[in-house]
């Protein structure tokens, strides 16, 4: 009995003295509860420095930066959208992009098969706490935008290695990133833009929970700072700028603005037993040439009168943008001093026969027209004989120098004069008016921009009633060679509709040095006109070299 009670006394002290501590524990909670006060807000000016650097990280990107702007509604359409965006489209995403990533371990390191047993972001979306926008003179749109996730996903992925099933879980996963998203090229098609780039421009904090069958290996001394440090170094290697993620949302065939890639440089050497179109048995024939599809005025030789076996020897230059689908177009017909001119003959000649850098000599059957099964083609229409070389741009970077004998080619430290090739000097020069902005006449304001140069006289369209006009007109000139100390003039005018005194009117004109774009190969800027207040014009100028 002496022992039973011993215990029982021993255990009443212990549990009185629990109870104790344990109603004195919560005595203290309630006068502590009864004496709490209604939170003071106070201004950010009048925290003291320790409470600013513990709050400073929660401040919003628009709050620390000006350049940073609140896009409170972006956030209100992810909640909104976040739903079907997980279950729709960010998740198939990420099995499509990881699909591939997956197959390059396939057969290493015993490994039969990479899949998701379960892929789901979670309910909660990604918080923006900021968005920087910024202006460029290129058709993109380039922003960055501040975004922290901390999720809950549920992300298991299954391992097939030697014949057993290794399940590995992603958990409490916090994404801390500030990528720079481009939008580009803008096109008129929706959604206006070709291709989404992203890039990282400083490494991203990412922070997560791993579980391998059910037992969280993060926890093990030394392993979460080895994964931390190397999942940065690996999204690093594939993403930080200027490393790219590009994502196309149009298809590339629908969009693209073909460029030119060469000059086609045709001879018209004679043609042959021609057919008599005149009452005395004779024609008057001249050569067309253009090629198929193309919207551009075609060129022409010079008439031979009254000529069935004509020899021209007439050299043309003609801008190529697809040599694998052009096809040279070239005509014969009979001029006519009264009335239409009748067609001799005709022939199509595919570029993507040609080879590069030589001179092929063709002697072409005419036909009557491209239709194979039309019985007319069978009658004999003459040949026609033509040169042709397809000289292809450099695409190596090439810096232009002049010396006293002529220009001088500087590629990879050698030098090359311009003799070397028949065709060295050659190239194009490209001049696209992009637009203007605040130019305003002083009597109306139907701004159009005018193109001078050697003599040549270029136009846009004229844009009505508007002070910032978007023409984006692209305009060519085949030179034989450099122009490097000339000046192209570029100059705004307005012109009113109808019949006026003051019909025309000058809003302002620049002049550009072409050495520059020369040099540069290719100068896209915004210029201040001259005799303008305000007027900007936005002109990109290339030089392409054959």
């Amino acid at each position: 009995m002496g022992l039973l009670s011993s215990f029982l006394g021993i255990l009443g002290f212990g549990i009185g003295i629990c109870g104790g501590l344990l109603v004195g524990f919560f005595l203290f909670i309630y006068r502590e509860a009864s004496e709490v006060k209604d939170p003071v807000i106070r201004p950010l000016n009048e925290l003291d420095t320790s409470a600013l650097e513990e709050i400073m990280p929660e401040i919003p990107m628009w709050v620390k930066t000006p350049d940073y702007v609140r896009v409170d509604w972006v956030n209100k359409f992810i909640l909104q959208m976040w739903p079907y965006l997980n279950t729709v489209g960010v998740c198939s995403m990420i099995r499509r992009m990881a699909q591939p990533i997956f197959m390059q371990y396939i057969g290493k390191y015993h490994i039969e098969a990479i899949e998701f047993e379960s892929l789901s972001l979670g309910t909660l979306p990604p918080n923006i706490y900021g968005l920087k926008v910024y202006e460029t003179n290129e058709k993109e749109l380039v922003m960055e935008p501040a975004f922290r996730w901390a999720g809950n996903p549920n992300i298991v992925l299954t391992i097939k290695l030697f014949s057993r099933r290794l399940t590995i879980q992603l958990v409490d996963l916090q994404i801390f990133a500030s990528p720079r998203i481009t939008l580009k090229p803008l096109v008129p098609t929706f959604p206006c833009f070709a291709n989404i780039v992203v890039s990282l421009m400083e490494k991203p904090h990412v922070d997560f929970g791993l579980k391998i069958l059910g037992a969280d290996i993060m926890s093990i001394p030394g392993v979460y700072r080895f994964v931390q440090e190397t999942i940065k170094k690996q999204v690093a290697n594939l993403y930080l700028w200027p490393h790219t993620l590009e994502i196309p949302i149009l298809d590339a065939s629908t969009v693209a603005v073909k460029k030119p890639v060469g000059i086609l440089h045709v001879k018209v050497v004679r043609a042959l037993k021609l057919l008599k179109m005149d009452i005395l048995g004779t024609s008057d024939p001249y050569v067309k040439l253009s090629f198929s599809g193309e919207r551009l005025p075609p060129k022409r030789t010079t008439i031979k009168m009254k000529n069935l076996n004509p020899e021209w020897n007439e050299k043309f230059r003609l801008i190529v943008k697809d040599p694998q689908l052009q096809a040279l177009e070239l005509q014969v017909y009979d001029w006519d001093k009264v009335g239409g001119h009748d067609r001799l003959g005709m022939q199509l000649v595919p570029l993507k026969v040609l080879t590069p850098n030589t001179t092929k000599e063709f002697t072409l059957d005419l036909v009557k027209n491209t239709n194979v099964n039309d019985p007319q083609n069978r009658k004999r229409r003459g040949q026609l004989v033509v040169e042709l070389t397809y000289v292809p741009f450099r695409t190596d970077s090439i810096n232009i120098h002049e010396n006293g004998d002529g220009y001088e080619h500087m590629e990879n430290g050698n030098g090359r004069t311009s003799d070397e090739g028949a065709f060295g000097g050659a190239g194009v020069l490209l001049v696209t008016i992009q637009g203007a902005e605040d130019v305003e006449g002083e009597h109306h304001s139907n701004p159009y921009a005018l193109i001078l140069f050697r003599g040549e006289k270029r136009k846009t369209k004229m844009m009505k009633k508007t002070h910032d006009p978007t023409w984006n007109e692209e305009f060519q000139f085949m030179l034989e060679e450099p122009p490097l100390q000339e000046k192209i003039h570029i100059e705004v005018l307005s012109k009113r509709a109808g019949i006026h005194l003051r019909s025309k009117e000058s809003l302002g004109y620049i002049e550009i040095n072409l050495s520059d774009v020369l040099h540069n190969g290719r100068i896209n800027n915004k210029y201040h006109l001259i005799d303008s207040k305000n007027g900007k014009i936005h002109v990109e100028l290339s030089w392409k070299m054959a």
